[in-house]
């Protein structure tokens, strides 16, 4: 009688412990279907920037290394000997042609010019003695008081009278020029640079060392090269038709300064050398650029843009738009009409304003990614939205590196 109720406890024991367990499985049961309803809810896709791409004529414009070279160059260098006496100019600044800059002690030449001077009147004296006399000569031989011969003679003294004056004079205007000789003047306008020698210094003619060295400066020449390989490139797309030529008056150089601003002046090409540099494959080309407010100096490292022609179907992409593939080649990401991501190679060309002309690999009406990179793989699909310049993060950096990328001859095939 006394084990029932120990039974009945147990019954009810396993009972409430059944119940536990049956309730447990549900509320484990309910998790995963809140979980499987939770994966089954597809993600939003990301949001990336791009630009549908357009044809339209641009400038070829390449940026090419250079140096500023002085308009003229002009040595100041003595064409007689002697001692300066004096030194008329002020270093660094300006001088006119035709202005003093050295005193070479005049008194030698002054003294020369007297003697000469000197012997010229007595080359006159002469002629004139000689002149009657062979007047007189001719009179008597005319009445065959003289003979013939006295005549001649006569004659011949007059000749050689004329030439002894004409030699007179010559020495006499030798002499006047080495006393101007003697002031060393300015042979051209500009700016004068150090003075390489002092007061009290002999001098030799046509000495080898310059006593200073004027350039000038208002306008300068900037001196730049070009690969070989480049130019026969554009002469091939001009014979294709694939670019317009530019009309050499219409030529447009432009000067990127080692600050990288933009010189305010625009210069013209002046020529192109009709040889090529056997080192180094390239070819040497000029500018000519004002320089009013003398910001341009001699040796000065500039970077020259020159319009070589106009592409009448250019397509352009900005510069953050061209990316590196694993094997350091050029490409872009293109959304295609699905929203879905796929890579695409191409070759770049220069930069035009500010962007990279893309010469193979692209279409007009494609849309290339120009902000998002991060936020996709290819393959993934993507929401987009239109791209503009004040959507940039860092757009000045991207034009550094690639107008970098574009100087060092980085351009082919991606």
């Amino acid at each position: 009688m006394q084990a029932r109720p120990h039974a009945i406890r147990s019954g009810i024991t396993s009972g409430i412990t059944s119940m536990a367990l049956l309730f447990g499985a549900a509320v484990l049961l309910s998790g995963c279907n809140d979980a499987s309803v939770a994966s089954s809810a597809p993600p939003e896709p990301p949001e990336v920037s791009v630009v549908t791409l357009k044809a339209q004529p641009r400038a070829i414009i390449k940026e090419l290394p250079g140096r500023i070279a002085p308009l003229r160059v002009a040595d100041v260098r003595p064409r007689v000997s002697g001692i300066i006496v004096e030194r008329s100019f002020e270093q660094g600044r300006e001088v006119k042609a035709g202005e003093p800059l050295y005193q070479i002690d005049p008194k030698p030449f002054e003294v020369e010019l007297q003697a000469a001077e000197a012997a010229l009147a007595k080359a006159e004296a002469a002629l004139q003695q000689a002149s009657q006399h062979a007047v007189r000569i001719e009179t008597l031989a005319r009445s065959n008081a003289a003979s013939q011969a006295s005549n001649e003679v006569a004659i011949a003294n007059l000749a050689q009278a004329k030439a002894e004056l004409a030699a007179r004079n010559a020495d006499v205007s030798r002499a006047r020029l080495n006393l101007s000789y003697a002031t060393l003047k300015a042979p051209i306008s500009g700016i004068i640079g150090a003075a390489l020698l002092s007061e009290g210094v002999l001098v030799v003619q046509n000495e080898t060392h310059a006593l200073a060295t004027i350039q000038q400066l208002d306008s300068v020449y900037a001196d730049f090269t070009q690969s070989v390989n480049e130019l026969n490139r554009l002469r091939r797309d001009f014979d294709r038709g694939d670019l317009d030529a530019v009309a050499p008056d219409a030529a447009k150089v432009r000067l990127v300064l080692d600050d990288g601003s933009i010189y305010p002046l625009d210069g013209k090409l002046l020529f192109s050398d009709a040889k090529v540099d056997a080192g180094t494959g390239q070819v040497t080309l000029r500018g000519e650029f004002k320089n009013p407010k003398r910001e341009l100096l001699p040796g000065m490292f500039v970077r020259v843009l020159i319009e070589q022609g106009r592409d009448p179907d250019a397509i352009t992409v900005p510069p953050q738009a061209v990316q590196r593939s694993a094997s350091g080649a050029s490409e872009v990401y293109l959304v295609k009409d699905d929203n879905r991501i796929v890579s695409q190679p191409v070759r770049t060309g220069g930069l035009v304003d500010g962007q990279w002309l893309i010469t193979e690999g692209l279409q007009p009406g494609q849309r290339v990614v120009v902000e998002g990179f991060q936020k996709f793989a290819v393959g993934d699909a993507v929401k987009t939205s239109a791209w503009t310049e004040a959507q940039a993060s860092d757009l000045t950096g991207s034009l550094q590196q690639a107008a970098a990328a574009n100087s060092s001859g980085q351009s082919q095939v991606r």
